[in-house]
């Protein structure tokens, strides 16, 4: 594994840093914008790189996943969102249990472990019939792991449901959830969030789901929308609010930066770019010293970049992603998905160790 005494480093405040991480002192704000200005790039992204291998080793995880949007009509319109759309809409829809037992069963021969189920609000779906998704995949997959619902979505059902967050989580745990996704986190910051999605429940009503969640026993993931018009403050910001409720529960499993996709209805004061991705993944990976995994979105990213995290501060790529329509109806240049061995060689490329795992990151299977 990488030494520290062979990295390139040629900013000495970046030992001080690094000190702090490795004794679990967390980083200030300051701090956190400063390695984002830092010139020594290098310097950081061995850093990062040096931290993961502190944690992982040499392996790099990923999954065998499947991507279901039961439907698009949503009463959120969020502008940077191209997914959503409005009940009169023609090419919008909404599938039914049966067609989602075989969009599940389609991906279970083709290899899939776990299933990511994220979804519009639906204007006139009641409370129950997103219960009983998660309930009907569970009795006819009982060895998938359930990944489903973000906070936007569970504060909906709390509303639909007339029930408290906690009671709609307890619902679909019992029902056979396992773990939620992070999506709707966007950027913490009122004035932000304000801007971009003003319809959307607020970033302290986003943590208090995901803290409800982990002390049901429910892992979660946490995001980033970062490449628009938020600053680095914000960014930072951010992150740290992250770290703490993480120290506060234990129940992030990963942390996933995600690049904006550029459209229409924003206007774009700090479009990002190779370089700044790559900064993104490094800095998370110091800001969040109690995280576990930092994962590399390639969907939004792109393969190159993604590879390159890996070596970056990322332990993680995102999976198969079979199915994937969000980041795709924003006009993102991905492949549609990409099959378990292009992952594969994407890690040993780097002198990597690929490892699929399950949605609860337990190793399936390691490829030395």
């Amino acid at each position: 594994m990488q030494k520290l005494e062979n990295l390139r480093i040629s900013d000495k405040n970046l030992f001080k840093i690094l000190e702090k991480v490795e004794e679990n002192i967390p980083l200030t704000l300051e701090e956190g914008i400063y390695l984002y200005k830092t010139e020594d790039f290098y310097g950081l992204i061995g850093i990062a790189n040096y931290l993961t291998e502190k944690k992982h080793g040499y392996k790099r995880f990923f999954s065998v996943n499947k991507h279901i949007n039961p439907t698009n009509y949503c009463i959120n319109r969020c502008k940077f969102c191209a997914f959503s759309k409005k009940w009169e809409d023609k090419d919008g829809y909404a599938l039914e249990i049966k067609e989602i037992v075989k969009l599940v069963e389609e991906a279970v021969e083709n290899g899939v472990r776990e299933i990511h189920i994220v979804s519009g609000l639906h204007p006139e779906w009641p409370y129950e019939y997103y219960v009983e998704i998660i309930k009907t995949i569970r009795w006819n997959f009982p060895f998938l792991t359930i990944k489903a619902y973000t906070a936007v979505e569970i504060d909906h059902l709390a509303k639909i449901g007339k029930k408290s967050v906690r009671e709609v989580l307890t619902d679909l745990k019992n029902a056979g959830l396992d773990a939620m996704p992070g999506g709707g986190a966007e950027v913490f910051g009122k004035r932000i969030r304000s801007k971009i999605c003003p319809e959307k429940i607020s970033g302290e009503r986003w943590l208090e789901i995901h803290k409800v969640a982990h002390e049901l026993g429910i892992k979660t993931n946490c995001t980033l929308l970062y490449g628009h018009i938020e600053e680095i403050e914000d960014r930072i910001d951010h992150l740290i609010r992250i770290r703490e409720l993480q120290s506060e529960t234990g129940g992030f499993q990963s942390f996933i930066p995600l690049r904006y996709q550029k459209t229409e209805k924003i206007k774009v004061t700090r479009e990002t770019y190779g370089i700044d991705d790559i900064r993104t993944i490094a800095v998370s990976r110091l800001m969040l010293h109690n995280v576990p995994h930092i994962k590399a979105y390639w969907v939004m990213l792109g393969e190159n970049i993604a590879q390159f995290a890996l070596i970056a501060g990322a332990s993680e790529i995102e999976g198969t992603v079979y199915g994937e329509r969000i980041a795709h109806s924003a006009g993102t240049s991905s492949p549609d998905y990409l099959t378990k061995d292009r992952i594969i060689k994407l890690i040993k490329d780097i002198g990597k160790i690929p490892v699929e795992r399950d949605g609860l990151y337990r190793e399936l299977e390691v490829y030395r």
